[in-house]
């Protein structure tokens, strides 16, 4: 039985992942959880699942959460809060495998802290490997620590790969739904709503990261982790439009074959190929082949989709600028979202922070987040003077 800690519990990736724990007990078991605010939700949890640490957001909320478990007669439970607590969630010796699904930057030290105690990390942040893929790569590869990516995308890839060498590669294809804004005329963007925007065609999802697949933001940052994730420069990793999202990624290698993973469009499954692997574990999660009467393929629309181009130019440039890429985006999204923003302006808000950051790698992960607050300084400030748009 391997013994999880999960960053991110009260999430829908969280979520999906105890659900596993629950259909399968004699493989997994959470021994450790990190929520966020759903103080609701945690305390459900850990009142199901008797971990022995239990992180929250705030003391105010560790206040609450140890009397409400009290009240509920769970006794054994360490509850601790903040990025201490993440951190010794993700640090927990009985642990044996991490998932890391903290949204945004948040869940960065926790993950690193994982991986330099040597635990095998299945990986649904993507912004860690954004903003300090150097570093996590080299702490993985010192502490030979498995990453394994749980985005659908790279899951897919890395199924892919265990066909050939890592030499018989050629390149990569991140396939993309197109978000809900794949046909609109350009000449509508501008008057594109937080409504529409959160309104995806295929996933459910929270609300950045719905905002961030309609800009196709969301798959510029993959392609970022998938640089760092594959070992591959930014022009061996190509993007195709694919509405049907039945296909969720591909791996083309020397010799012309193109093989592909197809799967329900399901969380739990890349979460499940993950904490499994390097086995293969039987589930209910069947695709019914009937649905591929149709396979539809585009090249993506660089115009339509500015913030895509932008990652590319990010990911060629410096580690710094994929930090303020990441950040620069959260911000804008957010000013979006609050209706403080137009939908273009948040790919002009990320271009006026990317000019504006030097070339640059951090040595350390106090480093990565100094140069994220400054990107998230200069992203408010381009939108405070309307320099955004």
């Amino acid at each position: 039985m391997k013994k999880i800690a999960l960053l991110g519990s009260t999430g829908s990736i969280g979520q999906s992942t105890l659900s596993l724990c629950e259909s399968h007990p004699d493989l997994f078991h959470p021994v450790a959880l990190a929520a966020g605010s759903n103080i609701d939700e945690a305390v459900a949890q850990c009142v199901r699942w008797r971990p022995k640490v239990a992180s929250i957001a705030t003391e105010e909320l560790a206040d609450q959460l140890e009397t409400r478990l009290k009240a509920s007669g769970v006794t054994g439970v360490e509850v601790v809060y903040g990025t201490a607590g993440t951190v010794r969630v993700a640090t927990l010796p009985e642990a044996d495998f991490v998932v890391s699904a903290i949204v945004g930057v948040a869940g960065l030290e926790a993950t690193y802290a994982a991986v330099l105690s040597g635990k095998s990390v299945g990986l649904a942040n993507k912004e860690c490997l954004v903003a300090a893929g150097d570093l996590i790569l080299a702490a993985a590869r010192e502490h030979n620590t498995p990453l394994l990516p749980i985005d659908s995308e790279h899951n897919a890839i890395h199924q892919c790969l265990r066909a050939g060498a890592a030499n018989e590669v050629k390149q990569i294809w991140l396939t993309a739904s197109g978000g809900p804004f794949r046909n609109t005329p350009l000449a509508e963007f501008a008057h594109i709503t937080p409504a529409q925007a959160l309104k995806h065609p295929t996933w459910v999802m929270g609300r950045r990261i719905t905002v961030d697949s309609a800009t196709m933001l969301n798959k510029g940052l993959e392609i970022i982790e998938a640089c760092r994730l594959f070992n591959l420069p930014p022009e061996r990793v190509k993007v195709t439009v694919h509405p049907q999202s039945t296909i969720h990624s591909l791996v083309e290698y020397i010799d012309g074959s193109i093989l592909a993973q197809i799967s329900v469009t399901d969380m739990r499954l890349p979460i499940l190929y993950a904490m499994a692997w390097p086995e293969r574990v039987a589930s209910d999660l069947t695709f019914d082949m009937t649905a591929l009467k149709q396979l539809d393929f585009q090249e993506p629309d660089f115009e339509r989709f500015p913030c895509l181009r932008l990652a590319y130019e990010a990911a060629g440039a410096s580690q710094n600028h994929c930090i303020a890429l990441n950040a620069a985006d959260e911000i804008a999204v957010e000013a979006f979202l609050g209706g403080k923003l137009s939908f273009q302006g948040i790919a002009r808000t990320i271009e006026a922070v990317l000019a504006l950051t030097p070339t640059g790698s951090p040595a350390s992960i106090a480093e990565v987040l100094a140069s994220d607050v400054r990107a998230r300084q200069r992203a408010s400030e381009a939108i405070a003077t309307g320099a955004a748009g």
